[in-house]
Formats: C-alpha cells, structure tokens, sequence
C-alpha cells in the first residue's frame, strides 16, 4: 500500500487493481486494519494547503479612518422570509456613516452602498481601510476591484473567527435589544421607516459607553469639545458648591480615547508587525 504506484491511492482502488491481474491479498477491512495500526489512515490524495490568514489588526485615531460594516437578518411576517440590513459605521466614533435595507443579498448592492458612502463622505484615496466579514458581497471580485479604484484598503474577518468584526456586531445586538424592536416586519418599508428611527436616535441622542459618553455624531463632528467644556464648567460648579462629595478631589470630564482598536497588537509583537497584520486586497481575492 505504501509502494509508489499505491501510496497515494484508498484501499478499495487497491483492492480492486490487484483483483483485476488475479492478485488478492488481503480484504478492504484488513488492508484499513493495517493503516489504523501504522496511523495511516489519513486522506491519501495531494491535498491543497490551508490557507493562512493574518490576524486583522485595526487602529483608528480619527473619524473616516477606518470604517466597518455587516449584514445582519430582519425577520418579517413571512414564515422564513427575512430583510437584509446593511450598516456601515466609522470605527472612532461609532456614526452610522450608511445604511440600506433590501430583500437581497449581493456584491452590486454592497457596491452601491460604499460607493454612495465614499462619495457623501469624500474619502475615495483618502488611506480609508474597510474591514467586514467573508461573506459573498465582501469577497466577489467586482467589490474588490471597485474598491481598489476607490482607493479603499479592504480589510477582512479570519474565517470562522466570531469576534473580528466585534463593532460592527455590537451595534446590531443594541440594535436588537431595543424596547421597541419589531420581532417581525411586515415589509421593507417598515423596517426603513423603523430603522431609520433608530439610527436618528442611535447616533444623536445615544450617549455611547465606548467614546466617554458622548454621542456617535458629537465624535464624528468634533462637536464633543464644545460639549466636554459644558460638562467641565458643570462639574466645576458642582465642586465649587459641595466639595466634600467628590473624596477624589476636583472632578474631570472624561475624553474619546485616543486610538481605538480592533485586534489590538501585543506588547510583544512590537509597531511593526502591525504592517503586515492587514489582509490585503490580492489576498482577499484569492480566497
């Protein structure tokens, strides 16, 4: 089994090859049982190599730096039939940069929402990165290559890995939590006139855990320093009047942070292995 002419075949096609010249040596099982005692019973043929896919290691220090975006499923009323829900957001700030709602699916669609996107935002060559998932409408060929014509670095999630795109999943289960949540729509109008609503308050009136309690857009517009001088003469104030409640002495109005991250590098892996952690476009395509 192990000679050059079988090494690479299963047992049956051995079997079955010797039988035909008049040899017979043994039985399918017994030829198996010989395999399994020598840990040879492995797949036999050339298989192709796994692919290896860098870590996506991502670093925002500005609004329009880098953005990222999913799919997620909208039940309707329909027995089995669900909405497609696109949302781009910026990374930094968390703003709901773009969104759409359809009943399909596809890279023409993906196409026209960051193409529209990059043209509201102007940010077609500007060094923007893009990070998103595997899935079809982020792989197909006619995506990528017109995100290269955009200028836009295409970063995507590691297979199988749940937690590359944790921002983007984030904002779809506060999505999914919200009081008012339809557990169905009844159509696409319905969810656009809901999400729609969502986003209004998501992006303006929600104080975000992640950004200093600020709201997705007051970071995105630079708006937050006006409103963290509010804060600070407020807090002042308070201070000023009832000292002994704050035991830590004078209060501080918390900042964005400086640098957000998604797959933050180690210590130990040093600044310049960030420059090869970012999947390219080629690898990408060759998926």
């Amino acid at each position: 089994m192990n000679s050059e002419r079988f090494y690479d075949q299963p047992p049956a096609e051995i079997y079955a090859s010797l039988l035909d010249e008049g040899k017979y040596y043994c039985s399918i099982s017994t030829m198996y049982r010989i395999l399994r005692a020598n840990q040879q019973t492995g797949e036999r043929r050339a298989q192709k190599p796994a692919k290896s896919h860098a870590i996506p290691r991502l670093r925002a220090t500005r609004p329009n730096e880098v953005w990222t975006w999913d799919i997620t499923k909208l039940p309707t009323t329909e027995q089995g039939n669900f909405l497609n829900l696109y949302v781009v957001m910026d990374l930094y700030s968390r703003f709901i940069v773009a969104w759409m709602v359809s009943r399909k699916e596809n890279s023409e669609l993906s196409k026209l929402l960051i193409s529209d996107a990059a043209a509201r935002y102007r940010v077609a060559l500007s060094g923007l990165t893009l990070h998103q998932d595997r899935g079809v409408p982020m792989t197909a060929r006619g995506y990528l290559d017109l995100m290269a014509e955009l200028g836009i670095t295409c970063s995507h999630s590691r297979p199988r890995v749940s937690n590359d795109n944790p921002f983007s999943e984030s904002q779809f289960k506060t999505l999914k939590q919200q009081p008012d949540y339809p557990q169905r729509f009844t159509g696409v109008d319905h969810a656009r006139i809901w999400f729609s609503d969502y986003v209004d308050w998501y992006c303006f009136h929600h104080h975000h855990r992640g950004i200093a309690w600020f709201t997705p857009e007051q970071v995105f517009t630079g708006r937050y320093k006006e409103v963290s001088e509010q804060r600070e003469q407020a807090l002042k104030q308070a201070y000023q009047q009832h000292p002994k409640r704050f035991i830590h002495g004078e209060p501080k109005v918390k900042q964005p942070p400086t640098e957000v991250w998604i797959n933050p590098a180690l210590p130990e892996e040093g600044v310049g292995s960030l420059e090869v952690n970012y999947p390219t476009l080629n690898r990408a395509k060759e998926r």
